[in-house]
């Protein structure tokens, strides 16, 4: 009998290291697996050897950094994404890609079947398999954690017994990490009342009390230097990760609404997030009209969400991307951040294209603005409201509701 080929989607932790052995020993599984880096910075020759030497017959590592930066965060950017408001969206924007990648594996591997490590309470899942089905509705996934209803102890009780290498982090936390951030969940973080220690963090380390002022220069939306220097996409979120982190920016500590309709105590450091789409807000501001400020926030609430809950190729997402590259065609300028202690402030911002005109805003006496317009203004501008209350009066007291 043939033994079937699976390719699975391997970070190397405690989820995907115990499936490869489940994928051999429930389904007689010959393994590859794929690792995808998307700005993790992790020792790849070591994932590699921790695969093989759980039993995995090839190892296949694919460097997506740059696919990441300019065609995943760079829409995200773009986009103010924050889902809640809070979170930048780091985990759920890799899993589209590292997806993708695994389905041209299995295309090569000449396979119908892949393989993920996700568990049956997360957003992961949801993001894998529509991703997965979407691109190739014939394949088959498995994903050993969630259809056999496997607990964290029970994989930890089964790594022990295979003697499968777990790394010490993992044995106490579900942790993910890439270019846009690093998740953090699971053990005493679970108890929300809990504050998360400040060893589990890397990104973010106080280490200054001194301010630190940075200018980041944007083009199309999109950030293009560091204080002066041109940088790419990829470098300058790599060098804000250091810079925003070193002043103890960027962490979240936040309920999140899963998708699956379960609430979790979720820890999220995200440096070079935070900062760069407080940036990117604030020079909005600058160049955009009111209208177009207000409805692209329903469009980035939207949009957050889509990635959020797993529908990165859903066809509304692609139809938002279209009215936020056009109005980020005048997002061009420069904002000064302020970094301290935590804080991350706008304390200045410029453009050639910026509406705001201080010779109208002034107070002083070379203001060209004519106070005299503002009374025929008001009158027009509260005229339903002043009628309709007159109306009101007759049936109720102004002020209860």
């Amino acid at each position: 009998m043939v033994k079937k080929k699976v390719v699975l989607a391997y970070s190397g932790g405690l989820d995907t290291s115990v499936c490869i052995r489940y994928l051999q020993k429930i389904h007689d599984a010959i393994v590859t697996t794929v690792t995808v880096d998307c700005g993790q910075d992790e020792d790849f020759n070591e994932i590699e050897n921790r695969a093989l030497a759980v039993g995995a017959a090839r190892h296949i590592h694919i460097d997506s950094r740059e696919e990441f930066a300019n065609e995943y965060v760079s829409r995200s950017i773009k986009a103010n994404a924050l889902y809640q408001g809070k979170y930048p969206l780091a985990t759920a924007l890799a899993r589209p890609l590292i997806a993708s990648k695994l389905v041209e594996v299995a295309a090569t591997e000449a396979t119908n079947f892949v393989a993920h490590g996700c568990t049956g309470k997360g957003n992961d899942q949801v993001r894998f398999d529509i991703t997965i089905k979407s691109l190739n509705p014939d394949l088959n996934i498995l994903a050993p954690i969630r259809d056999m209803n496997l607990t964290r102890d029970e994989e930890l009780r089964f790594a022990m017994e295979e003697n499968i290498p777990i790394p010490l982090e993992a044995k106490n936390y579900s942790i993910d990490v890439n270019l846009w951030g690093r998740a953090i969940e699971g053990g005493e973080l679970e108890d929300a009342s809990v504050e998360p220690p400040e060893s589990i963090f890397h990104f973010v380390k106080n280490r200054s009390n001194e301010a630190r002022y940075i200018e980041i220069e944007f083009r199309s939306g999109i950030p293009i230097a560091l204080d002066g220097h041109s940088l790419n996409l990829l470098d300058l979120i790599e060098e804000m990760n250091k810079i925003a982190g070193s002043h103890g920016v960027g962490i979240v500590d936040l309920v999140e609404n899963r998708i699956v309709g379960i609430k979790s105590r979720e820890v999220y450091e995200a440096p070079a997030a935070i900062s760069l789409i407080e940036c990117h807000k604030d020079l909005e501001n600058l160049v955009l009209t009111d209208h177009e400020i207000n409805f692209k926030w329903i469009i980035e609430e939207k949009w957050s969400w889509l990635v959020y809950s797993g529908l990165w190729l859903e066809p509304l997402r692609r139809d938002l991307d279209e009215f936020i590259n056009r109005v980020q065609r005048r997002v061009n300028g420069k904002v000064r951040l302020r970094l301290q202690n935590g804080s991350c402030r706008v304390v200045g911002r410029s453009s050639k294209n910026a509406i705001y005109d201080p010779d109208t805003a002034t107070y002083s006496r070379r203001s060209v603005f004519d106070q005299r317009l503002a009374k025929g203004f008001i009158e027009l501008w509260g005229k339903q409201s002043v009628v309709s209350n007159k109306i009101i009066s007759k049936f109720e007291p102004l002020g209860e509701d």
